[in-house]
């Protein structure tokens, strides 16, 4: 297969398509770059149609390679394991744009995988792999309504910036990925910081222009391909068929329909016409042997299109929504806080039929989550799990983790992340979980809810309240109808899901999918200022429940105190190969972290174990003045000489015979042993920095008095061994090389190869 390839120019560097090289038994296979970023994107649909499923059995997927950026995968396992993350969220960004432009009777196995083979860290993969996806579509045997495009929109110093560096990242003012057609958008997903609806519109059209010239790009090179696309079987029910179908459950239907019903009465209500009408058609075509075999699919199709039909037709002209709402009317709403005890912050958000609970942990810096991948290794303090559990919709399924629920927690993690206070302010690790109880609608949206007040319950000192919504149109030849807060039904009825978040001050994180080809930015700025009047009003019933945080951390959560400390003594405090931290923290049953600046930051449940950490490394770091008492541990008995005590962690003086009572001390062990704790008393700091303690400075002699110590000069003279010249050394190793003694080369001086600041145990 000869190679082709087509390029432009964008934004600064040659993008570029290519194919004919690489993986030729695809379907179709397109090699996309940009800079040095390669992404093989390839496209295969199996050659058996399976006439009897009732959806597109499409499947995207989307990996990394770390050599791809010169890395290794870090853990035991040397080889990429299961997708990350960031690699199923990658996967739905393709996914979503991609999936309402093939067409819904297309039931053949098909299957888009983009593999990211080379990583420029000024060119992100994400993009590229959804505008590849297009290209290997339009290439290939697969009917498929493109091309379509996808870009980033950053908003950096002033100016709009596609597809923005990883390290611009925190200097933009929103981060949106738009996807969309030569004539509309598609799908966004993005965070913000705080942007009003005004400039999210003008994102969009920015974006749009810039999609508009890379499917330029693709149909010029598609153009150097001969396409012949795939037949498929379009299903033609019979006519007479379907009118047996409508005419049995027309009048009950529309009846049904203009009734004020609940979730679990509309699934009742189906049930019993899909029973009704299956009962009239098999009695008059269960003979039939052209019908009969396709009599239940039929008719189910038949009912769930009358029923679509006229439920739109009532919402677009009547106004008139299934729960009986208004098109601009929110749920019911309920909010409470603080209902699990011993979780560290608690909300129950319920919105008409869809409840969230959600948990919040407290943590320290140890329980931030690592993320690896293309871009640097980094330290993610924030952490939202979303869970949806069958019983949430009345099923019976797997408990897993599904694509959908990351999707949907990264949504709300976006969302809330803006608002909440810096590490210097909170240096505390957070995991939000939201646990969906119940679900008909916007589940996401009520997780940002419901984890705002939870956040808040909790004591974390949010800049402000958060709220979601999620709007729904319903678009004919005749009217459209802009729909606020949509129900289960509504999303699947209609023709758009576009969820907004925010604050009272602007946008924080939004999510848009088209079902149609596209929609006017007129009726996009209709959406994105009636979910703003929709989110002022969830934000009322919030603040009416909790308007600001806690005072305080729960009881059960981490405590943090910080001392600073002279950073000369911050290899002290680690200890030769951490063991004196390590020593302290096992202790009180502390975390320690040692910042290169001084600043200690201990963490513990308890105040009293915090406080006796700060206690033992200032008793470490202390420096020892003479005349001062401290209780000592005897360290050894030196006959003849007297004994080394530890009168301060790691700080060793001698306790000269001289100096043990008043009266001549013959044999030093019928005075102290090994192990005993006793107060002495710093009588001296020679100027070679040894300490000579005194035990009997603080014993009366026989008049009452208290005998003042006289120095003696260099060293040990005159009724002491001198055993190499010296007194024992402040540092706890023995300068002179004592008979038996501990050359200590850790103390302060840290020799044991780690190091010394920023230290964490």
């Amino acid at each position: 297969m000869e190679m082709k390839k087509s390029s432009i120019e964008f934004e600064g560097k040659t993008y570029t398509l290519e194919s004919g090289r690489f993986a030729k038994f695809a379907n179709g296979s397109v090699m996309v770059s940009q800079g040095d970023t390669m992404v093989l994107v390839t496209v295969v649909a199996s050659r058996d149609e399976k006439p009897d499923i009732d959806f597109l059995p499409l499947t995207v997927e989307y990996r990394e390679k770390l050599s791809a950026a010169g890395k290794f995968p870090g853990g035991f396992m040397k080889r990429e394991g299961k997708p990350t993350d960031n690699e199923v969220l990658n996967a739905r960004l393709i996914d979503r744009p991609i999936r309402p432009m093939i067409p819904k009777n297309w039931h053949f196995e098909t299957q888009i995988i983009a593999n990211v083979f080379s990583a420029d860290p000024e060119v992100d993969p994400d993009t590229l792999a959804a505008t590849g996806a297009s290209a290997a579509l339009m290439i290939s045997d697969i009917p498929f309504h493109g091309p379509m495009s996808e870009v980033r929109v950053g908003f950096i110093d002033g100016e709009f910036v596609i597809n923005p560096k990883f390290e611009d990242a925190s200097k933009s003012k929103m981060d949106i990925t738009v996807a969309g057609t030569d004539t509309a958008i598609t799908m966004v997903e993005g965070e913000s910081k705080e942007i009003s609806e005004e400039e999210f519109i003008e994102a969009l059209e920015f974006a749009h222009n810039k999609i508009k010239e890379l499917n330029e790009l693709q149909r010029q090179f598609t153009a150097q391909f001969q396409v012949e696309k795939r037949e498929y079987t379009i299903e033609e029910i019979p006519e007479e068929f379907k009118e047996l179908v409508v005419d049995t459950i027309k009048e009950d239907l529309e009846k049904y329909i203009h009734t004020v019903t609940t979730k679990k009465e509309r699934g009742a209500a189906r049930a019993e016409f899909d029973e009704k009408a299956l009962a009239v058609a098999t009695e008059k075509y269960g003979e039939n042997e052209e019908i009969a075999p396709n009599i239940k699919k039929w008719t189910k199709e038949i009912v769930n299109s009358y029923e679509k039909q006229q439920m739109r037709r009532m919402i677009v002209e009547e106004k008139q929504r299934l729960d009986g709402r208004g098109l601009e009317q929110i749920r019911q709403i309920t909010c409470e806080v603080g209902l699990l005890p011993r979780v560290h912050g608690s909300a129950l958000f319920t919105r008409g039929e869809t409840q969230s609970l959600c948990s919040i942990t407290l943590g320290t810096q140890k329980d931030a989550q690592t993320i690896d991948g293309l871009d640097p290794v980094y330290q993610e303090r924030f952490i939202l799990h979303y869970n949806f559990p069958p019983f949430s919709t009345g099923e019976v399924g797997r408990m897993m983790t599904s694509r959908r629920e990351i999707g949907h927690g990264h949504l709300a993690w976006r969302a809330l992340k803006e608002m909440l206070p810096n590490e210097e302010d909170f240096p505390y690790a957070i995991r939000l979980i939201s646990d969906i109880l119940e679900s008909n609608g916007s589940s996401s949206m009520a997780t940002v809810c419901g984890g705002s007040l939870g956040l808040f319950d909790a004591g974390v000192p949010m800049k402000k309240p958060v709220a979601g919504i999620a709007m729904g149109l319903i678009f004919e030849e005749y009217g459209y109808a802009v729909l606020s807060d949509i129900l289960g039904d509504e999303d699947h009825l209609g023709d758009m899901d576009f969820k907004v978040a925010g604050t009272v001050d602007g946008i924080t994180a939004c999510q848009m999918d088209i079902k149609i080809e596209g929609i006017s930015f007129e009726i996009m700025k209709t959406a994105l200022h009636q979910a703003k009047e929709g989110r002022m009003h969830i934000l009322g019933v919030m603040n009416e429940t909790m308007n600001q945080p806690r005072e305080d951390v729960s009881e059960h959560a981490p405590r943090f105190h910080k001392i600073k400390i002279p950073t000369d003594t911050i290899g002290m405090v680690i200890g030769s190969g951490g063991e004196t931290i390590r020593s302290i923290t096992s202790q009180t049953h502390t975390e320690i972290v040692i910042d290169q600046d001084g600043t200690v930051t201990i963490s513990s449940t308890s105040l009293e174990a915090a406080q006796a950490a700060e206690q033992m490394i200032e008793k470490i770091i202390r420096k020892p003045q003479v005349g001062e008492i401290y209780n000592a541990v005897v360290k050894e008995i030196r006959e003849g000489l007297g004994a080394i005590m530890e009168f301060l962690p790691k700080q060793q003086g001698l306790l000269h015979i001289s100096q043990i009572a008043h009266e001549r001390v013959e044999d030093v062990s019928k005075y102290l042993q090994v192990g005993d704790k006793i107060d002495v008393k710093l009588v001296e700091i020679t100027p070679d920095g040894k300490y000579r303690l005194s035990l009997k400075a603080l014993i009366p002699d026989a008049d009452g008095n208290f005998v003042e110590y006289k120095s003696q000069g260099g060293g040990n003279r005159g009724g002491g061994d001198r055993r190499g010249g010296g007194d024992y050394h402040r540092d706890g190793g023995n300068r002179g090389d004592y008979r038996g003694g501990d050359r200590d080369r850790g103390g302060d001086r840290d020799r044991g190869g780690h190091s010394r600041n920023d230290y964490h145990r």
